[in-house]
């Protein structure tokens, strides 16, 4: 978050907590509301890199678990990155920014010097140029009953379809889902259309957005989860994240392997821990523990979120002969995790 945004955030009433938005003012009433909204939310709790250049296209494609091949001006997609050995090293949603114009990146901010690292690394002779895009872009969420309406009277009609992309000059809204929006615009921008949003839809912090997150099923891979999952662990194949019939990548081959001699042994669920929404709660990275495995973790969360009715919600990765066991976080004797399905098939 640069330092202009972050100082007018806070004259709107936002507290500052280790160089991110924490919330405004009341955080419990700020998930209360968002269980019906609408809510505005601050997006700085994730970075954006920009890829351009005439091979950029084909430099993502040969990186990404998606097929970024067939990504059109008018559609944003969720990729993953591995390691050589299949594992996640991180995950973007991904957009062109203009439909001649760069594609962008956008990942977990803690994860934004070392996997711009990584990327460079292989640009090698390519026509590529990969540069840091979160000065120049800012990046706010809208979501709730309402949430439409609101966007088509500050900026205009956003796109019907899930993962489709409304431009209005430079601002670009991206439909996540049925009542959620993300908006890109030139951070020059940015306060005024804050200022609009925020007349008519309540400003919460990204803990609020990271819960939405969760309970739509949508993973974010962070510093402490790095390198722990094959993308088919944490559903990228059900998220649209992960094309099979696209060229190579780095772990494409492993990846491979676990589709189709079907060698997958954990997948991804939502859960609840009950407990205070206090910072001793579950932390992704965090393992995960049943009576079948003992001493054995059997999981790990990946992300993790305060719950509108107390407690905090996450998203773990479990083994799939423990998912109807009694789960415990952090140890043995740990606090109690219920798992259940996420809002899309998993089989």
């Amino acid at each position: 978050m640069h330092s202009l945004w972050q100082d007018f955030l806070r004259s709107r009433g936002a507290h500052i907590e280790t160089g991110e938005v924490a919330h405004f003012g009341a955080p419990q009433d700020e998930l209360r509301t968002a269980m019906s909204g609408p809510v505005l939310a601050d997006l700085s709790h994730f970075a954006l890199i920009e890829a351009s250049g005439p091979q950029a296209r084909e430099f993502l494609n040969n990186q990404l678990t998606n097929d970024v091949s067939q990504l059109s001006d008018g559609r944003a997609m969720y990729a993953g990155y591995c390691s050589p050995k299949g594992r996640l090293l991180a995950n973007f949603l991904l957009w062109q920014q203009k439909p001649d114009g760069p594609f962008i990146l956008q990942l977990d901010a803690g994860l934004r010097e070392s996997v711009h690292k990584r990327l460079s690394m292989y640009v090698l002779r390519a026509k590529v140029r990969l540069a840091q895009a979160s000065e120049q872009l800012t990046c706010l969420g809208v979501r709730g009953a309402g949430a439409q309406d609101l966007l088509c009277s500050a900026v205009g009609q956003p796109a019907a379809t899930t993962m489709g992309i409304a431009r209005f000059g430079e601002v670009l809204v991206v439909t996540l889902d049925i009542d959620r929006y993300e908006i890109v615009l030139p951070a020059a921008q940015a306060r005024a259309l804050w200022d609009a949003l925020a007349a008519r839809a309540r400003p919460v912090g990204p803990p609020v957005w990271r819960w939405f997150d969760i309970r739509a099923g949508i993973p974010w891979i962070s510093p402490r989860t790095q390198d722990q999952f094959v993308p088919q662990m944490a559903n990228f194949d059900r998220i649209g994240a992960l094309a099979y019939g696209k060229g190579c990548y780095p772990g494409q081959e492993i990846v491979a392997r676990t589709h189709y001699l079907g060698r997958l042994k954990r997948r991804m669920y939502v859960g609840h821990v009950d407990g205070d929404a206090s910072p001793s709660g579950p932390m992704p990275g965090d393992e995960l523990f049943s009576v079948d495995f003992g001493e054995q973790s059997c999981g790990m969360v990946v992300n993790a979120a305060p719950a509108p009715d107390g407690g905090w919600d996450v998203l773990a990765v479990v083994q799939l002969e423990s998912r109807d066991q009694v789960i415990h976080v952090g140890s043995i004797d740990g606090r109690l995790a219920s798992l259940f399905n996420p809002p899309y098939t998993l089989e």
